[in-house]
């Protein structure tokens, strides 16, 4: 029969890598007449400040081996941690053995993740912190909810001193079944975290027959992309990007930072990215930052209000006090110049982010939600160079022509499909996205343009995946482009050449395809 009273807490084992909070945990487990049985570090621990404790190795009667590599595997450690204490064969194989049963185990493990995080750490350092005898417990204890506590996490510790006050020294069996749910959780995403560690450094190969996928709770949000959605974010996001100011971001902020981010990476020199919605509105480059906000501005100031942006390089004085004239949700700088966050600041709202990686070093896999499972890709990393470029026209395009189809192609593989973008060599001019048809893309694209005030005609266009015929070339050519960047790849390759070739466009095919769904 399940146990499912109050289990009174009588002999604990307790063996944490994280101290934190452990010494005040195991003086209240003392009050209740509790036996503490520790290893190694945690027994130095806790006998310094005067807590009565057992070695693991006296209850066992074998020492710890192997440089500590074994320490509780034993019987009489995991005999006492998973007996089924109503059931009268365990009882009685517990008593032929001389083993005691252990009611409460407490056990975080070896620092793995702090430990890969630290630079240039040595591998064999690494090894040694893939934590064996604590996860065995820890697992145990879980599988065992219903007649041993398991406690993985120091938070937790007021909380089951608390209800052992109320309870006379007993811990209820919702609690014990929380508290097991918490530690499958935290051995689960351990596991993963070495799986993950060490696959990557295998050879590179194909995706991996078993995708896994684990990651922490890092805050709590007040709702999903609408407000009936509830949300969190999970992860170490924090370790890319800090929140130096404003309101707490929401699910669509942390969205639209992704994408200016990772769209800003494309850029060596002095740049500025507009987003709004995952889409960019506008992206500029120039020698003054100041300058490239302008530039990016300018391309759709209408969609920039209430965007975000960002910057590749220290925001300097002028340039906040211009993204400062129109309500912008956020901004993200590498670093703030002396005096630029005191006076953003003034505006309560408004999010500031410092960006803390490149992320142009950032390797990551692609995944999204289907009905039953994951769609698992490549991050799309690719990094077009103009002498990839295959020139496919009669004209090959000029040195400007050059530089503005690459600033045109940076930005199109960040515009979602389909996308048609048209631009200089240093800034949008109109951006097409998101469109069932190409044509209606380079329509849309070609509209914005006209209302920004731009004129079209010497332009550079960029296409994320190829012209299925010649009419979207054609509807671009029509507004003024002479240059045109595209993957290539389509049965009617040569009609769009040959459309190309009779109004003297010069166009380029890279081979390589920027979807964006």
């Amino acid at each position: 029969m399940s146990n499912q009273q109050n289990l009174q807490i009588r002999r604990a084992l307790i063996s944490v890598s994280e101290k934190k909070g452990i010494v005040d945990f195991a003086k209240g487990l003392c009050e209740f007449g509790v036996e503490i049985i520790s290893t190694g570090g945690t027994f130095d621990v806790l006998k310094k400040e005067g807590i009565p404790v057992l070695q693991v190795s006296e209850v066992t009667g074998f020492p710890e081996i192997l440089d500590g590599r074994v320490k509780t595997l034993h019987p009489k450690i995991h005999g006492g941690i998973l007996a089924v204490l109503d059931n009268p064969q365990h009882c009685d194989q517990l008593r032929q053995h001389g083993i005691q049963p252990i009611d409460m185990v407490v056990v975080n493990l070896y620092p793995f993740e702090k430990t890969i995080a630290k630079e240039n750490v040595k591998f064999d350092e690494v090894v040694e912190n893939i934590d064996i005898g604590g996860p065995s417990m820890v697992r145990a204890a879980a599988k065992n909810f219903q007649y041993t506590v398991v406690v993985v996490n120091p938070d937790f510790y007021g909380i089951l001193l608390e209800e052992m006050r109320q309870l006379h020294g007993a811990i209820s069996p919702q609690t014990r079944f929380q508290l097991a749910v918490k530690a499958f959780q935290h051995t689960a995403h351990y596991d993963s975290v070495i799986s993950q560690y060490l696959s990557e450094l295998l050879p590179p190969s194909t995706l991996p027959e078993t995708f896994t996928i684990s990651f922490r709770k890092e805050q709590s949000l007040r709702y999903g992309e609408n407000p009936h959605q509830a949300a969190a974010l999970y992860g170490n996001f924090s370790q890319h990007f800090i929140q130096l100011h404003g309101k707490e971001l929401s699910y669509n902020n942390i969205l639209d930072i992704n994408a200016a981010a990772w769209l800003c990476a494309e850029f060596d020199d002095p740049t500025v990215v507009i987003v709004k919605h995952n889409n960019p509105c506008g992206v500029g480059s120039a020698p003054v930052l100041s300058t490239a906000y302008q530039k990016a501005l300018s391309t759709d100031r209408t969609s920039a209000f209430g965007g975000i942006v960002c910057v590749n390089r220290p925001l300097d004085k002028a340039t906040a006090e211009a993204i400062n004239e129109i309500f912008t949700e956020v901004i993200i700088a590498p670093e703030y110049e002396h005096g630029v966050l005191e006076f953003l600041t003034k505006k309560k709202d408004r999010r500031l982010m410092r960006q803390l990686s490149d992320l142009r070093r950032e390797s990551e896999y692609d995944v999204r939600k289907v009905v039953g499972g994951l769609l698992v890709q490549e991050a799309d990393t690719h990094r077009l160079h103009p002498r990839m470029f295959k020139v496919v026209t009669k004209r090959a395009p000029t040195d400007e022509e050059r530089q503005a189809l690459l600033f045109a192609w940076r930005v199109v593989k960040h515009v979602k499909s389909n996308a048609i973008v048209y631009t200089t060599t240093d800034q949008t001019l109109g951006i097409g996205a998101g469109q069932m048809s190409r044509v209606d893309a380079s329509k849309i694209a070609a509209q914005k343009a006209r209302e920004a005030g731009f004129d079209l005609r010497g332009c550079a266009v960029a296409s994320d995946a190829f012209f299925p015929f010649p009419d979207g070339l054609l509807e671009a050519v029509k507004v003024g482009a002479t240059a045109v960047i595209q993957p290539g790849g389509s049965i009617r390759d040569q009609e769009v050449i040959q459309a190309a070739d009779e109004h003297n466009v010069a166009m380029v095919f890279t081979g390589v395809r920027h979807f964006r769904h």
